[in-house]
């Protein structure tokens, strides 16, 4: 390209030497053009052009100004004086010379729907990245608006977020340009991603192909769940296929599209004929696969390539490096922008929606779906709204509070701890929960998933010897949950089956009504036994502490005030003494058991050898006898567990599963839910670490199962991988974390192996 470049070139004029000029994304597009590779076509607006109009405007002096003296970490300040800049570049009018340019080349590309899309200058720098900093807009039509368009893109170069990434990387606002491709829109019938490496393993021999129906955008945010193919380069060869079954597909409005709407596209069916097919033949598969071969080669790396299907054409729409593939003990990266509250990482994930802050109960009902429920802290009388909302923060709480347990077993982000969010944050505001950072940010952020989407489905595909259990309560979710790669239920709770029977055992006793109590908690276990079949269901027996029964209806006749609860009348030591409430459970149970005799029991917080011996008596006495198909297992919790390992187990137990957040609270003598020694309560602490391991080569060397079923292997990898070195059976954790830690086991067991 001539050194002095004209304010428009096209595609075909610049190449991957060209980002100063074009920026990192006009470069690749006019990279891959000038490699035969099949892009949409296009023309670029340069970064000169964007400067002339800066420097002749007069512009640059009045947006120093504006920004002059900024304290970043004020979001409310920085949203002011980054809007400012933006509207004194909207509200200066572009030079006419260029406007027409812009007019004729639209024009002469075929006119239609385009993507007028930012590249800033300073793009794909090795120290730097500003990917997802600026603006794109869809669906634009008309000569008029795609001039509004570019000058929107030049505004956007001031965002907020673009204001506070350049001063963390300390770069002068005026030496990062920006450029605009403007790109032919393709109506896409059939989309994706394809990896030129296998992310999982970095297996370079392998190429990953995702495919859905309809627009990228359906894919990017996660909402569509694609095929997945693994193809061998040698041929290429399809090895492996995993078919989704996909009810809707993202399209595009092409009539009566306004200028001013960016993306307009909308949710339609897919015929039911449609939704369990593949998506594409396996000749179309191999024809992306070839595809994909080649922009490796002329790229020289392992590429992340973006395509889209037209009419029977594939065309290319991005590739960029696959420079870094995330680890499984990485999280997803932390956004770059001012953050207006920060707690405590609970669940992963990021949402965004307007603020409901509720801080009672009875008010559940105002939080809709697609809120972000905000409380003090959350308790059962929580959970439906809970299942409605797209994110939780809370006050209060550490990672194995109320509020986290729950949003990991249903896979929303939340974040808790925070301290201040029902008092700094405001009905209706709409903010964005980082659930992997404990961050909170004003407004609505996003960021690319497409690596975490086809990673996630890769993971789930993995098979190891170590088995992988879920914890579960909601019944709701049983179906869902059963469907994944799971090889049963490692605890089943049954607090949440008796808040919502909502009465207090010997309340019922005393009314007469043993049987509804029976029946409904018969109800609440049946659709995990039924959903896992013929897979384990363990259920964990009651473990209500007594300022929790008391919250029932007729609570308070039958439950003392405890200074403690957590080291109250709870566990084992309530079935020996209440024997007909325990009765009447384990009546649910046989009766589950009836149809279903995959449902096994687990009993906790068992202080000493004679009270399991008593437990399982009882057990024993009303049916409920250990052989093939009926284990018991004993939750290890308490250091006299630990202790007294092998008297346990003379006791007659089955197996045993490690309550990691009472075992390290109880090991170094914290409140597991106290927000001031969050940072000391940790499961990696040497005692703690010294109890797991005693507690699992004991069980191994007793020829007894091992398994835990505590948060800690859903936080930390590297203690999964020590439990597994040790001889741990079976890892429990969050529906979310089933894929992560499959791919954790079967690092750690390759490395046995060697």
């Amino acid at each position: 390209m001539q050194k002095t470049p004209e304010a428009i070139v096209w595609f075909e004029q610049v190449s991957k030497n060209d980002i100063p000029v074009v920026g990192g994304k006009g470069a690749n597009l006019g990279e891959m053009t000038s490699a035969k590779i099949p892009v949409p076509p296009g023309f670029i607006v340069t970064a000169n052009a964007y400067y002339e109009f800066i420097h002749e405007s007069g512009l640059q002096d009045r947006i120093k100004a504006s920004l002059k003296g900024l304290d970043v970490e004020d979001s409310k300040a920085l949203s002011a004086a980054a809007n400012e800049a933006k509207q004194l570049i909207m509200n200066t009018p572009m030079p006419p010379v260029l406007a027409e340019k812009i007019r004729e080349s639209y024009k002469s590309m075929g006119e239609g729907l385009v993507a007028v899309r930012s590249s800033a200058t300073a793009e794909d720098l090795p120290e730097a990245s500003f990917a997802g900093q600026q603006s794109t807009y869809l669906n634009i039509e008309g000569a008029d608006a795609v001039v509004k368009a570019v000058q929107k893109c030049w505004a956007s170069l001031f965002e907020p977020r673009a204001v506070y990434y350049r001063n963390e990387q300390n770069f002068d606002h005026f030496q990062v340009g920006i450029a605009v491709p403007v790109q032919r829109m393709v109506q896409s019938v059939t989309s994706g991603v394809i990896f030129t490496i296998e992310p999982i393993t970095s297996d370079a021999s392998k190429i990953v192909i995702e495919v859905i129906y309809g627009l990228g955008e359906g894919l990017v945010s996660g909402e569509i769940t694609p095929d997945l193919f693994i193809v061998d380069k040698a041929g290429p060869t399809i090895i492996s296929r995993r078919i989704s079954r996909q009810s809707r597909r993202l399209i595009r409005n092409t009539t009566g599209v306004e200028n001013e709407v960016e993306g307009a596209n909308y949710w339609q069916s897919v015929p039911p004929s449609k939704q369990e097919l593949q998506k594409m033949s396996d000749e179309e598969v191999l024809k992306l696969a070839e595809l994909a071969i080649h922009i490796e080669k002329h790229y020289g790396s392992p590429q992340d390539i973006e395509w889209a299907q037209e009419n029977g054409d594939i065309f290319i729409v991005q590739s960029r490096p696959v420079t870094a593939l995330k680890e499984s003990s990485e999280v997803e990266p932390e956004i770059k922008q001012p953050i207006i509250l920060a707690g405590a990482a609970a669940s992963p994930g990021l949402a965004s929606g307007p603020v409901k802050i509720i801080l009672d109960p009875n008010e559940i009902n105002r939080v809709l779906s697609g809120d972000i429920l905000v409380a003090e802290m959350t308790t059962p009388d929580f959970v439906p709204a809970m299942k409605r909302a797209a994110a939780i923060v809370t006050n209060r709480g550490g990672r194995t509070s109320h509020a986290a347990i729950v949003s990991r077993e249903l896979g929303i982000p939340c974040v808790v701890g925070t301290g201040e969010a029902t008092s700094l944050l405001k009905e209706g505001q709409i903010i964005t929960v980082d659930g992997a950072h404990g961050k909170v940010y004003n407004g609505k952020v996003t960021r690319r998933v497409q690596t975490s989407s086809v990673v996630s489905l890769m993971r789930d595909a993995i098979v190891t010897k170590t088995k992988v259990y879920v914890n579960l309560a909601q019944p709701e979710l049983a179906d869902q949950v059963a469907a994944r790669n799971v090889d049963g239920v490692g605890l089943l709770r049954a607090e949440f089956i008796v808040s919502a029977i909502g009465k207090h055992p010997n309340f019922m006793i005393e009314q007469g009504r043993q049987e509804e109590f029976i029946q409904k908690l018969y109800d609440g276990i049946l659709p995990f036994a039924k959903a896992f079949s013929p897979r384990p269901v363990v259920y964990r027996t009651t473990d209500f502490k007594t300022n929790e029964y008391r919250e029932l209806e007729g609570g308070d006749k039958y439950e003392l005030p405890e200074e403690n609860p957590m080291l109250g009348y709870r566990g084992a030591s309530r079935y020996i003494t209440d024997i007909e409430s325990f009765k009447m459970e384990i009546e649910a149970i046989k009766r589950v058991r009836k149809d279903y005799p995959n449902l096994w029991v687990m009993i906790p917080f068992v202080r000493t050898v004679d009270e399991i011996k008593r437990t399982i008596a009882i057990l024993e006495e009303e049916g409920l006898k250990r052989g093939p198909d009926f284990k018991v297992w004993m939750m290890t919790e308490i250091p006299a567990n630990i202790f007294l390992m092998d008297k346990f187990i003379d006791a007659g137990i089955d197996g045993i599963s490690i309550g990691s957040n009472d075992l390290t609270q109880l090991v170094l003598g914290i409140d597991r839910d106290s927000e001031k020694l969050q940072e000391t309560f940790d499961e990696r602490n040497e005692a703690v670490m010294a109890a797991l391991e005693i507690a699992v080569t004991t069980a191994k060397r007793r020829g007894i199962t091992a398994s835990i079923c505590g948060q800690a292997p859903s936080v930390y990898p590297e203690l999964t991988e020590k439990l597994v070195s040790w001889g741990i059976t079976s890892v429990s954790v969050s529906p979310d974390m089933i894929g992560t830690t499959r791919e954790i086991i079967a690092k750690a067991e390759a490395k046995q192996k060697k």
